[in-house]
């Protein structure tokens, strides 16, 4: 909750100045003039022309492809590790025993197992992945290009506003790299700033203070006219210039039911959200489903620490089956209610982890070659795009880089790969470079 403390006083309504920017009010450094713009923007770039969203699972630290989708059964056992393969729906395609319920559904998954970059540092490679470019090194971790995420919500806005755009579950990633950069702070995620997996779940700023009804903030802009004589006042002691001015999604939320209902878990089966999984990674995809349908364009999963330098074994025991249920019947959820050709899900970290694993049981960062998973959308399943050499340890065929995942995701959504955006300097920058699309998903 956010609290600055100072004088209070009431206006007309009886709500007092410090009130309002408990729940994070719009006021906050974004007049109404600043909204239709963004608003008009959004439509003009395409907010309507597209019904597609995106699902991102994103696996900090970065998941071996050697023990999931990669697998390696005939190289010896520092390469091979401790999991066998198993059959899939598709004939010729082998996963992890570890991925039993993504094995039932592979022929709506793909997967590329060509996926190279040339950084093996986290920050670097967080970076490169969900941007598309190398930007950051360890003297200056600052991001430098906005994330895949911020470019959707710019370039397509959501599909039904009020709703954010651009989700994060529970909060954006440490290292700062799923933020819009240059495009405007309009366009960071929503962070969620909570675990929907706990009894108690609860996102903050979705419930209204003292003196407030629904029915009193009904209308976004009659609220916002009636208190625009309040963010002047307050903007005299620059008080608003540092503030977040996404929060304006807050009082949309609080303003309207539909906001409210999409966040409620518990209205949900209850079947179905033991079927997901009663962990984080389970009720974070449902709540991911649940914010896609009522009219978010892109909700950013930030699973569990993936960084397993030792005893690989016991991490992957905490992390593989909460994640192969939730993708699995994520798929199957938006298959039975007739999404999945309208959301894409998509399974990336910022590197994979080394073919032969070290003294300590464990594996290390390798970009050289490593595996992401996509589905829906469009994308075609059952498909495997590239593939490792002998033992995993570099691209054998069909070299994919972080450029073309995002190009494939950005095309898949609709947006045009001639899009560019002004950065700091006010030089046009594309969003895609180089990439190009992996036609073989198409």
């Amino acid at each position: 909750m956010l609290r600055i403390e100072g004088k209070s006083f009431q206006n007309c309504s009886g709500v007092t100045r410090r009130n309002f920017l408990q729940i994070g009010v719009p006021l906050l450094g974004l007049g109404l003039a600043d909204l239709l713009q963004r608003e008009s923007q959004a439509a003009e770039n395409g907010a309507t022309s597209s019904k597609k969203s995106l699902i991102v699972f994103w696996t900090d630290g970065g998941v071996s492809q050697q023990d999931t989708y990669d697998m390696k059964p005939d190289a010896p056992a520092e390469y091979r590790g401790m999991y066998q393969p198993i059959r899939t729906s598709v004939p010729g395609i082998i996963l992890s025993e570890r991925l039993p319920q993504q094995a039932k559904v592979m022929d709506r998954l793909s997967i590329v197992r060509s996926v190279h970059h040339e950084n093996g540092i986290h920050a670097p490679s967080a970076h490169w992945m969900q941007t598309g470019y190398f930007g950051p090194t360890l003297a200056r971790n600052a991001a430098q290009k906005p994330s895949l995420g911020s470019v959707i919500a710019r370039s397509l806005g959501p599909r039904q506003p009020p709703l954010p755009a651009y989700v994060s579950i529970p909060k954006s990633e440490a290292f700062g790299y799923q933020g819009a950069v240059y495009l405007g702070k309009a366009f960071n995620p929503f962070e969620v700033g909570a675990d929907p997996n706990a009894a108690d779940f609860k996102v903050p700023n979705l419930s209204l203070p003292s003196g407030l009804t629904s029915r009193s903030v009904d209308s976004r802009r009659m609220l916002l006219k009636q208190f625009d004589t309040l963010r002047r006042d307050i903007d005299e002691s620059g008080v608003m210039d540092g503030l977040d001015t996404f929060k304006i999604q807050a009082l949309e939320m609080v303003a309207g039911d539909r906001m409210r209902a999409a966040f409620d878990l518990s209205s949900e089966d209850l079947g179905l959200r033991e079927k997901y999984g009663r962990h984080r990674y389970g009720q974070s995809a449902m709540l991911a489903r649940r914010l896609v349908e009522a009219g978010a364009r892109c909700v950013n999963i930030n699973t569990g620490n993936w960084d397993h330098h030792n005893d690989i074994a016991k991490g992957l025991e905490q992390h593989l089956p909460p994640l192969d249920r939730a993708i699995a019947t994520l798929v199957e959820d938006l298959e039975a209610r007739g999404l999945l050709n309208d959301v894409i899900v998509y399974c990336v970290g910022e590197f994979g982890r080394t073919p032969r694993m070290n003294g300590h049981a464990g594996r290390d960062h390798w970009s050289d070659c490593f595996s992401v998973l996509l589905a829906g959308g469009g994308i075609q399943g059952g498909r495997i795009v590239g593939a490792s050499e002998k033992w995993g340890g570099g691209v054998l065929e069909r070299m994919v880089s972080p450029l073309d995942l995002l190009a494939t995701i950005y095309h898949t959504l609709g947006i045009s790969l001639g899009t560019h955006y002004e950065d700091a300097s006010g030089r046009p920058v594309s969003i895609v470079g180089g990439g190009q699309i992996i036609r073989e998903l198409m």
